[in-house]
């Protein structure tokens, strides 16, 4: 599995590696670096998992196939309604959710900044500790008393709530802390981010 530091989808296959007990050969790659990425899948995002022959890219496909290839124990329910629920949560999460901050990170690259916008866009951010907080009402985890897809997706984003870590200095990471601070209102996510964070990683 290849990776760079502080990656959030990195984290994403170490805490489902981990969960199915899986031995992960990790490969470090330069941030500035991503020559050998591209080289291998194409693009130059991480992770990038090797498998003998197969080669892939994307952390939702890394989890589907980690599922299929090692259903136990599961990160997907048995029971078919609840395995599509956790699907669309993973959808809305990576196809919705991600949208605001990662906008937000570009407009502040822009040549002139939208303020009004990215005012908008973390407001977005802050706005939804609501509904995680509401999610976690009478449970464990984001979809019920079992640890899933949900929880393993949603997770290295969100940890930025509570996270302090000074080594790290993106400053996609700096937005998630500046508008997702729990500030002593959203007890239920703290305490999942607790649950979550001391889990183990591969």
């Amino acid at each position: 599995m290849h990776r760079i530091p502080f990656s959030t989808n990195v984290e994403r296959v170490a805490l489902a590696a981990a969960h199915k007990g899986l031995a992960i050969e990790w490969v470090d790659h330069d941030p500035g670096d991503r020559s050998a990425l591209v080289a291998l899948s194409g693009q130059e995002l991480v992770p990038v998992l090797e498998d003998g022959d197969t080669v892939i890219n994307d952390s939702p496909r890394i989890l589907e196939y980690l599922e299929e290839r090692h259903p136990e124990p599961p990160l997907l329910p048995r029971d078919p309604a609840r395995r599509a629920e956790v699907r669309v949560f993973c959808d809305w999460f990576n196809g919705v959710w991600k949208r605001a901050p990662n906008r937000l990170a570009a407009e502040e690259e822009s040549a002139e900044p939208d303020v009004a916008l990215v005012a908008e866009l973390g407001g977005r951010i802050s706005a939804s500790r609501r509904l995680f907080e509401d999610l976690l009402a009478g449970r464990d985890f984001l979809l019920g008393d079992e640890l899933t897809l949900a929880d393993v997706t949603a997770f290295p984003f969100l940890r930025y709530a509570v996270d302090t870590n000074e080594h790290d200095a993106e400053r996609f990471h700096q937005i998630l802390r500046d508008h997702l601070r729990l500030d002593g209102v959203f007890p239920r996510l703290e305490a999942w981010l607790a649950r979550m964070d001391a889990l183990p990683r591969a």
